[in-house]
């Protein structure tokens, strides 16, 4: 048995050539390597290299009941917006694979990057990609909301969808008038059928993207939000720090996919990292936001420290 476990696995022989070699059936030799790693003369161990944390990813996948947790390392000098696009690019280079309808958030730049980086593929791979949430705000920022779709439609042959509509509104009456417009309508009835979510994860604070889009919450909202536990939000839906939606009418005025909506979309994936966002990512995937997150490696350690 020692002998033909060495003949394979140190000399590389095929079966075939271990059974000429030593004049037994491949059979034989087929049943001692099994039983050979079934008493424990061959163990198979896998090398993790350096910049890959799979017992941490799996870590994270069971701690908050994942589908899939991508972890990347990046170095203290290092953009870490860009990496985590990049990131987030190869991961949708290797599961988009056809068929998929992706709604994306919009305001992400951590979602612009990962844009930027991914590579054309040869064939169409996504059939349409749907905005989420209002993307008109600024002229000078809007257009980083307009890129995103393009960007996207242009890599992976999706039709793309916009919505023309800002992300927030001054009242609730608005809100609703401008959901019952056909165009914003005909964009709202397509969210129900997507496969795919890609969202980023923003703090309390608005990000600097947000902050000039035009679409940012006024003070008096922020303070409102801050006093009832908000800790974060997805596609401006905000949740306190176990991942429940607060109630606000901050929320009545969100021109985008509705909470229940955006958790029924099968894969919800989001990308997002930073000491700034810790406390925003737990409570995203306390409340089932998401559930792929790419994030980087500090923060992973983090999230599975204090869950």
């Amino acid at each position: 048995m020692v002998k033909i476990a060495r003949m394979y696995h140190e000399r590389g022989l095929r079966q075939a050539e271990i059974a000429d070699e030593l004049h037994v059936s491949q059979p034989r030799v087929s049943r001692l390597l099994k039983r050979a790693a079934d008493v424990g003369i061959v163990r198979t161990t896998v090398s993790e290299p350096a910049g890959v944390f799979t017992e941490l990813e799996s870590a994270l996948e069971a701690t908050y009941g994942l589908a899939e947790a991508v972890v990347v390392d990046v170095a203290e000098d290092a953009d870490e917006v860009r990496a985590l696009g990049s990131a987030a690019a190869a991961y949708l280079e290797t599961t988009l694979i056809g068929g998929d309808a992706i709604g994306i958030s919009s305001w992400s730049a951590t979602l612009l990057a990962t844009v930027d980086a991914m590579r054309p593929f040869s064939q169409q791979v996504v059939s349409s990609i749907v905005q989420l949430v209002g993307g008109v705000g600024d002229p000078r920022v809007q257009l980083d909301a307009t890129h995103l779709l393009t960007q996207f439609a242009r890599a992976t042959g999706a039709e793309p969808i916009f919505l023309p509509a800002p992300g927030l509104l001054g009242s609730t009456a608005a809100r609703e008038s401008l959901m019952a417009d056909a165009a914003v309508a005909g964009v709202a009835s397509r969210w129900p059928g997507l496969s795919m979510a890609l969202v980023g994860i923003g703090a309390l604070e608005p990000s600097p993207l947000l902050a000039r889009s035009g679409n940012a919450m006024a003070d008096a909202d922020q303070a409102t939000l801050r006093d009832v536990g908000a800790v974060g939000d997805v596609c401006l839906r905000f949740f306190d720090a176990d991942g429940r939606l607060v109630p606000t009418d901050f929320d009545t005025r969100v021109v985008g996919i509705a909470p229940d909506t955006l958790r029924g979309i099968p894969r919800r994936v989001a990308v997002a990292g930073g000491s700034r966002k810790a406390a925003a990512i737990r409570g995203a995937l306390r409340g089932g936001w998401v559930n792929v997150l790419i994030t980087d490696v500090s923060t992973a350690r983090a999230l599975v420290a204090d869950a």
